[in-house]
C-alpha cells in the first residue's frame, strides 16, 4: 500500500470514529474497537484512534471502551499505545489489549475474552480473511472497516455494505464498509467525501463499468452517479426520489444528497421525467426513465 493511500485509510478511519464513538458510548455501558492486521502493524493507524478515543475521556464515566489490536506481533504497537497513554492521561475506562496472532485465528477469542458480544463494535481489518470478518459480526450494533486488495473484496455479512477503491499511480486498495444501520452508512459516506485531497488519490466505484477516477472533494463529480442511476432506472424501471437515494448510498460510492443534484441534472438533460411535474424534488416524487 503507497503511504498516500495508508494516509487516506488513517484519515478516513480518524474521521469515522470522530462519529461512531459518541453514538457508541451513548446509552451503552461499553464499546469495542477492533483493529487486525494479517502482517505488519500501521502503528500511525493504532495511535491515531487512541488520540480520537482519547478527546471522549469524559463520556467514558460508567462505561468502558476497549481497544483490542490483533496481529501476528503486536508487542512494538502495544508499547507506543502504552505511551501514548501515559502522555494523555487516559482513564482507566479506555484499555488496551494486544493479542498475538492472526486475526482470522484470534479475533474471536479477543472479542469474546473482551465481552463485545452485545455491545456497540467496529472492527478495522487489513486484508482479513472469512473468519476474522465473521467474527466481527456478533456485537450489536456492529460495524466494519475492510482494507484489502482489489482482486477479490470481502463480503461483509452485515445488510448495508459500500465499497470504494482509493487508486494512486496504478496501484490501488480496496475499502470495505458495512454496517446494521442506514446512520453508520450515511456516516461513513460523509467521512468519506471529507477526508483531505491527498497527492495523486483518487476514489474509483467499483461498480462503475467504465472505471471513471474520482477526485476527492466534498463535492464530488456528478457525472458517474448520473449515468449509475440512469442505469437503475433503465434497469428497475421508475423510482421514488427516495429509492434513488437509498440506491445511491448504497450501491454506489456516493451519498444519498448527491442524488438529488444527479436527478435534477437528468431532468434538466431529458433523460428523466417526473410525477408530479412541479414542485419540490420531494422523497414521493416518481423518476421515471425517457424511452431511448
Amino acid at each position: 500500500m503507497s503511504s498516500a493511500i495508508a494516509g487516506v485509510v488513517r484519515e478516513l478511519l480518524v474521521r469515522y470514529l470522530d462519529a461512531w464513538a459518541p453514538v457508541a458510548l451513548h446509552g451503552a455501558r461499553g464499546a469495542t474497537f477492533a483493529q487486525g492486521w494479517s502482517g505488519a502493524i500501521d502503528v500511525e493507524a493504532a495511535e491515531a484512534a487512541l488520540r480520537v478515543f482519547a478527546e471522549f475521556s469524559d463520556r467514558l464515566r460508567g462505561r468502558r471502551l476497549t481497544v483490542l489490536l490483533v496481529a501476528p506481533d503486536p508487542s512494538n504497537a502495544a508499547r507506543r499505545l502504552d505511551a501514548v497513554q501515559a502522555e494523555l492521561g487516559t482513564p482507566a475506562e479506555l484499555s488496551v489489549h494486544a493479542v498475538a496472532g492472526n486475526p482470522d485465528d484470534k479475533l474471536a477469542v479477543a472479542l469474546k475474552a473482551a465481552g463485545a458480544a452485545g455491545a456497540p463494535l467496529l472492527a478495522h481489518l487489513e486484508d482479513p480473511g472469512p473468519s476474522a470478518i465473521s467474527a466481527a459480526g456478533v456485537a450489536r450494533p456492529a460495524e466494519v472497516l475492510l482494507v484489502s486488495g482489489t482482486g477479490q473484496p470481502p463480503d461483509p455479512p452485515f445488510p448495508l455494505a459500500t465499497r470504494v477503491e482509493l487508486v494512486d499511480n496504478g496501484s490501488a486498495r480496496l475499502v470495505t464498509f458495512g454496517t446494521t444501520a442506514g446512520k453508520g452508512l450515511e456516516a461513513f459516506k460523509n467521512a468519506l467525501w471529507a477526508v483531505d485531497e491527498y497527492a495523486g488519490v483518487r476514489y474509483r466505484d467499483p461498480r462503475d463499468p467504465e472505471g471513471h477516477l474520482l477526485d476527492i472533494s466534498l463535492n464530488p463529480h456528478p457525472g458517474p452517479l448520473r449515468r449509475e442511476l440512469l442505469a437503475q432506472l433503465r434497469s428497475a424501471g421508475a423510482c421514488t426520489v427516495t429509492e434513488l437515494r437509498h440506491f445511491a448510498l448504497t450501491g454506489t460510492v456516493y451519498r444519498s444528497a448527491d442524488a438529488l443534484r444527479a436527478i435534477t441534472a437528468l431532468l434538466q438533460a431529458g433523460h428523466v421525467t417526473r410525477d408530479p411535474e412541479r414542485g419540490r424534488l420531494s422523497g414521493d416524487v416518481v423518476i421515471a426513465p425517457v424511452s431511448a
